[in-house]
Formats: C-alpha cells, structure tokens, sequence
C-alpha cells in the first residue's frame, strides 16, 4: 500500500503500532484509529499530504473482529450493533495510557496531542475528546457517529473553545448521514465549532473532504 511507506511496524507495551516519526521539528503527535474491522494500516490512505511535523502513531485496537481484523469494543454476539459510550470507555483510557508511555517512550510532547479516527474510529475520537478535552487539541470524525450515553458527558460542555473537523458522506449505508448529523448537534451540546464537510459518497472520504481534513490539520 503506496500509504504506508516510510512507516515502522512496533510492538510496544503489548501494543502493535505502525509510526512515522516527524520530519521537522517541533514535532506534534497525531493518533489515527481505524475503524471495525481495520487495523494499523488502515488509516494511512487519508495522511498522504499532512504536515512533515506530525509525528503519527497508529495502533491496532485491541479486540478482534468478526470476520477479521480488530475492534475497539470486546466482541459480543451482536458485533454489528453501535457500540455505546461504556462499552468504548475502556479502550479510551488505555489509548490515553499508551499516548503517554510511547511519547515518553520517544521524547515528543504529547500533553495535547490531535486525533483523527474512521467509522469506529470516529467514535473513539468523540468519546476520547469528551473524556480528555485537555488531552486532546484537534479532532477529525470521519464517517463516524456519536456513541449512545455520550450525552450525560456532553451536558458538561467539555469541548467549548475547540474546533472539530467532521466529515461524512450522503450515501453512506453503513453509517448513515443522519447520525452523522446527531453526531453534530451533540458535538455542539457538547461546546464545540464544527467544520463540516458533507460529500454525494459512501462509507469514505471524498476527495473534497480529504482536502478539507488537511487543511484543517495544517495550523
């Protein structure tokens, strides 16, 4: 995949990572989480053009998936169900633990760090920026949605002051365009300025939105 090059493969604290290290300095950490079913690889489509100052760490979630590939909520027989905001908790404090052990790890600044997720993955951004707002300094929510009880975090106003990149697609069937828009509102319940980018595309990333994301991403 013309994606992944100049990437390193890292077992780390019982985590798999694919890494980039930053090319200029000062570096900023950017996480990518993939969504279900996907794993390390999966997000490095959408990193092509980012700035050379992110340092990017992608890591597999860690539960398996049915047919494949991984989850960031244990498997359960209605593996097709959304899963909650409590059944995404657990993995949202162990990422912030790993953010902190790596970046230690290789000496990068990581007290804000910008995280950028797809489907499954979006959700995580959402739960971990509603959980952490201090941790967190951008987020991008690709085709993503807003877990169910996020809402008793979102009354709290933990995101006033930050700006989040959203983007989804009309035809998409796997998530559709109106949880997406849910997903909106409670972003802005929640205190936050949206920059939205709606495409005529499926479950993925338009090339307009793409180019959105990275602007977004470039200050």
């Amino acid at each position: 995949m013309q994606a992944v090059t100049n990437t390193d493969l890292i077992e780390f604290n019982h985590w798999t990572l694919r890494i980039r290290p930053a090319a200029a300095s000062p570096a900023r950490l950017l996480v990518l989480l993939h969504g279900w079913t996907g794993d390390e690889n999966s997000m490095w489509v959408f990193t092509r053009a980012l700035p050379e100052h992110y340092w990017m760490m992608a890591p597999r979630a860690p539960h398996r998936a049915h047919p494949g590939g991984y989850s960031w909520r244990v498997r359960n027989v209605l593996a097709q169900d959304r899963p909650s905001f409590e059944m995404l908790r657990p993995a949202a404090q162990a990422l912030i633990r790993l953010v902190d052990e790596y970046a230690a790890s290789v000496e990068v600044d990581a007290r804000q760090f910008d995280l950028m997720g797809f489907s499954q993955g979006a959700a995580m951004v959402n739960v971990v920026g509603m959980l952490y707002p201090d941790r967190v300094r951008k987020m991008g929510v690709l085709a993503g949605f807003a877990p169910q009880g996020l809402e008793t975090l979102a009354v709290k106003r933990p995101l006033v002051g930050k700006n989040i990149f959203v983007a989804h697609g009309t035809q998409d069937q796997m998530v559709p365009i109106e949880q997406a828009r849910a997903s909106i509102s409670l972003l802005e319940q929640a205190g936050a300025q949206i920059t939205y980018c709606e495409d005529e595309v499926g479950h993925k990333l338009s090339a307009n939105c793409l180019r959105a994301l990275e602007s977004y991403l470039k200050d």
